[in-house]
């Protein structure tokens, strides 16, 4: 059984009601892992977050939205589109400022929906001012309110653990064969993400199962090829920004979102007649926020076939864009032709035992021990830096604990020059690695 589909809370209200605040307390945790990819997207609103081994995904609609607008029918829209996107809803009021006319409209919004709504009236800072403050929202007759101090930490584990049981539902609770190879498509509408999916299917002999249900955000199909099977996640287009003039177009994310948290690979595709927008480079940062390996396909490929220099001109192009991403396979495809569709399977099985794979301790060692010995390491405060043992810690993507004197001192460029090591040692050369620097236990002055 499998359930990888992590909930989506969003966090919604009026501006300066105290979501960003609530969002930093939540996803600032010893376990939040800060990924140094350069290039990776830092301007995030929503974050991956486990809070007693149950993970979810955080959305900050504040952030996701960026209008300075207060209107009361502009924040209803950003309300309206929550409540079709996410799992659970965080709604926050203001108890400083008592309730507003655009406090009850949504709240009146937020009846109509089946979904978990948690009604929370932030900026209370202790138990002494719950009376006085949640007096006025008793008014809106909801069954419970939630005193909470974003800021302060009051009520914040309450709040918690009564999220704690609507983290255990999960979207996906299907049946899948052992080491099912799963794969979301993801990219701009109409760039052929439905299409792609078809073609290859219907270029290999194939057992297609259609999982229907399984989300309302995806569909996905269950492939049978010679003895292995894939799970094709088809998600929902992300728009470009400025196409339409819903403001809050960002949400469109929130489907690939959902998506990424589910998948071993990651399929971008890209529009060869278009070329490569930053959306683009968007959607392939969120891939790397969450670690996923990653491969990019270039697809109506056949539209530029009889156009060298304009070939030439996109992969200039792509190549440029993807730089924080050298690691990703780039494929040349057309899902109304065919072309390119058979090269995709063998690439696949790499990037994906090379996502997987896990490696002997002693091998990691000799390795580190070995690109110490090529490159020396600096000086930091008047002491050399040295790196005593390293092992790898997970899969998916691989992750590997380095442990050194003083972690702290190690340059960017120097870690950059390990991992590298550590790439062209290990072979993995199709996927994101990651190296976290620790100090060694009882070492500490």
């Amino acid at each position: 059984m499998t359930s990888e589909n992590a909930t989506l809370v969003a966090l919604i209200g009026r501006p300066n009601v105290g979501k960003s605040t609530l969002f930093n307390r939540m996803i600032k945790r010893r376990d939040a892992l800060v990924d140094p990819t350069p290039g990776v997207t830092r301007d995030r609103h929503y974050a991956r977050v486990s809070w007693q081994n149950h993970p979810f995904i955080l959305v900050d609609t504040g952030g996701i939205d960026d209008q300075a607008d207060t209107i009361t029918a502009h924040i209803r829209d950003q309300a309206l589109q929550a409540v079709e996107e996410a799992d659970v809803l965080l709604f926050l009021m203001d108890g400083r400022q008592g309730l507003t006319p655009s406090d009850i409209d949504i709240v009146n919004l937020l009846r109509r929906t089946r979904k978990k709504v948690f009604f929370i009236v932030n900026k209370i800072d202790g138990p002494d001012l719950e009376t006085d403050l949640l007096a006025p929202f008793w008014e809106l007759g909801v069954e419970q309110l939630w005193p909470l101090s974003a800021d302060h930490g009051y009520g914040f584990t309450t709040l918690m653990e009564g999220l704690l049981p609507c983290l255990e539902q999960s979207d996906l609770q299907v049946e899948l064969p052992e080491k099912t190879m799963k794969i979301a498509f993801l990219g701009r509408p109409n760039v052929g993400k439905s299409s792609m999916v078809n073609a290859i299917i219907g270029q290999e002999r194939m057992v297609v199962t259609d999982i229907a249900g399984t989300t309302r955000d995806s569909v996905d199909t269950l492939v049978s090829r010679d003895q292995y099977s894939y799970l094709f996640i088809d998600t929902a287009g992300i728009r470009r920004k400025g196409k339409t003039r819903d403001r809050l177009e960002k949400f469109s994310i929130l489907k690939a979102l959902k998506a990424l948290g589910r998948c071993d690979i990651a399929m971008v595709l890209i529009d060869a007649e278009e070329g490569i927008t930053e959306q683009d480079t968007k959607v392939i940062g969120y891939t790397q926020d969450q670690g996923r390996a990653l491969m990019i396909l270039i697809n109506k490929w056949d539209l530029i076939k009889d156009d060298a220099q304009r070939q030439e001109r996109l992969l200039e192009d792509v190549t440029m864009a993807v730089r924080f991403v050298p690691f990703a396979p780039v494929l040349k495809v057309s899902a109304l032709t065919g072309t390119g569709i058979k090269r995709l399977f063998p690439e696949i099985g790499k990037v994906y035992r090379q996502f997987h794979q896990r490696f002997p301790t002693a091998a990691l060692n000799r390795l580190l021990a070995d690109a110490v010995a090529r490159h020396e390491p600096p000086y930091h405060h008047g002491r050399r830096l040295k790196f005593y043992y390293t092992a790898q810690l997970g899969t998916a993507p691989p992750l590997f604990a380095v442990v050194a004197n003083a972690p702290k001192g190690i340059h960017f460029s120097y870690q950059r020059y390990l991992t590298n090591a550590f790439r062209e040692g290990l072979g993995l050369d199709r996927v994101p690695i990651r190296l976290l620097f620790r100090e060694r236990s009882g070492r500490k002055k």
